[in-house]
């Protein structure tokens, strides 16, 4: 086996070790939901301890000088798109299982292609708009308007995809100009700052457990980003890109085993349907030589 080919299974192990540990972000969130601690005090902890877990090997990259952003005003931005895309999808949780709550997230790289003309200037071909299309019917298989009762989660985690979509066009735009860490570490940092403001309208004391459990939603988040951090240091971003999808395995024995959600044969269909779309976007991207984005803050 050649040191690229090593460096390449290391790069998948390591993503699909990140797939199978990031569901368990969700159990947590869903679990304090269930509690009654509201969304906005679940996404402030995912933020805030997430920008002091970073904290440490952001100065150990760029010193205390780096923790100054070059672009504020972007990572500003940036962080009220995560924030927003963190809010919709723990509100979605609410309503719906973490898988079904997944699934219809996973239209996020449809958005992306569709924008993308739009914020970067890129060419988008017929083969690419069919399978953005085929996407677009995959999510109205998940969601079957008018043949299933509505649900409020639907469309919030359609609204999570979506923040999620224009926060990866923007990151896309301003790739390169700092390292991921730092990145990372800004958008929990700008995050952090927003929702200390937000969540005095909404605050309600922890108890000691729910604490524990705010840390443990960072633990999560900060180490399975992390393990997606290291595998695009070993393997191309379009040979990982569709391992992505491989976390609806996780996410739907997790909702089956903490709190007996399991999705519906149609959910799964349309699942199928939307990450054959996804991975084809993903090739042609590949085709193309343009990288996929690098997800390192999803919810």
């Amino acid at each position: 086996m050649s040191h690229r080919q090593s460096r390449s299974l290391i790069g998948i192990g390591l993503m699909l070790g990140a797939m199978a540990l990031l569901p368990f972000l969700d159990v947590v969130a869903k679990h304090l939901g269930r509690q009654g601690v509201p969304v906005m005090q679940i996404v402030w902890a995912r933020l805030f301890f997430g920008a002091l877990l970073t904290l440490p090997f952001a100065i150990r990259i760029g010193g205390i000088r780096g923790l100054v952003p070059n672009l504020p005003a972007m990572h500003a931005l940036r962080a009220s798109l995560i924030v927003a895309a963190t809010a919709f999808f723990f509100a979605a949780l609410h309503y719906l299982s973490i898988a079904e709550t997944l699934a219809i997230f996973f239209v996020q790289p449809l958005i992306v292609t569709i924008l993308s003309p739009l914020v970067l200037g890129e060419h988008v071909g017929i083969r690419r708009w069919t399978a953005v299309t085929v996407g677009f019917i995959g999510t109205l298989i998940i969601i079957r308007p008018g043949f299933q009762d509505f649900s409020p989660g639907m469309f919030l985690a359609l609204c999570s995809g979506a923040s999620l979509a224009i926060y990866l066009l923007l990151t896309r735009k301003i790739a390169g100009s700092a390292p991921a860490i730092l990145t990372t570490f800004y958008t929990s940092l700008a995050g952090a700052l927003i929702m200390s403001v937000i969540v005095l309208f909404y605050w309600i004391p922890p108890t000691p457990s729910q604490w524990g459990f705010f840390v443990l939603l960072s633990l999560i988040a900060n180490f399975g980003h992390y393990l997606i951090v290291k595998a695009y240091d070993h393997a191309e971003a379009s040979l990982l890109a569709p391992l992505a999808y491989t976390e609806m395995i996780m996410a739907t024995f997790a909702g089956w085993y903490f709190f007996g959600d399991f999705p519906d044969g149609w959910t799964f269909v349309g699942v199928g349907v939307l990450i054959t779309s996804a991975v084809y976007i993903s090739m042609r991207e590949r085709a193309r030589r343009i990288e996929p984005i690098r997800d390192f803050e999803q919810p």
